[in-house]
C-alpha cells in the first residue's frame, strides 16, 4: 500500500436539474477540493482542519474511520461512519470530505448526525494506520 491519497478534483458538469445554487456549491467544491473515502484505502490517515478543530481520520473502509480530535465527541479515537459533507443544509455529498464544507458523521454514543464547523483544509497526515 502506497502512503498517498489522491486530493486532486474530479470535473464537473453543471446538471440542468440542480439549481444554480446547488450546482456553484458542488463547483467550488470540486475547485477547492477535498478527498473521497471511496479514495481512501484502510489504514490511510488524514488530518481534517476545521474552523475550531483539528482531527485525525483512519480509515477503515466502506466509509467507517476512526476519528478523534473533539474532546466531546471523540477524545480518543472512535469508530463512526463518515456520511459526507454539506454546504450547511440538507444536500450531503456522499462520503466526501471537502475543502469549506461541514463534515458530517455517525457516532454510535449520540443520536442524529455530528455536524463540525467549517473544513479550513484536508490533508494526509503523513503516515498509515498500522491495519483495523
Amino acid at each position: 500500500m502506497t502512503d498517498t491519497v489522491d486530493f486532486v478534483p474530479d470535473i464537473f458538469t453543471p446538471n440542468p436539474h440542480l439549481s444554480d445554487e446547488i450546482n456553484r456549491n458542488i463547483v467550488q467544491s470540486e475547485i477547492e477540493g477535498g478527498v473521497s473515502m471511496q479514495n481512501l484505502p484502510k489504514g490511510a490517515v488524514v488530518e481534517i482542519e476545521t474552523q475550531n478543530r483539528v482531527y485525525t481520520l483512519v480509515s477503515c473502509g466502506e466509509g467507517d474511520a476512526l476519528l478523534h480530535g473533539h474532546p466531546t465527541f471523540c477524545p480518543e479515537p472512535v469508530l463512526v461512519s463518515i456520511h459526507g459533507s454539506t454546504w450547511g443544509g440538507s444536500m450531503l455529498k456522499y462520503r466526501y470530505i471537502g475543502r469549506g464544507m461541514h463534515l458530517e458523521f455517525g457516532h454510535p454514543s449520540y443520536e442524529g448526525p455530528i455536524i463540525t464547523s467549517r473544513i479550513v483544509d484536508v490533508r494526509p497526515a503523513g503516515r498509515v494506520a498500522p491495519a483495523v
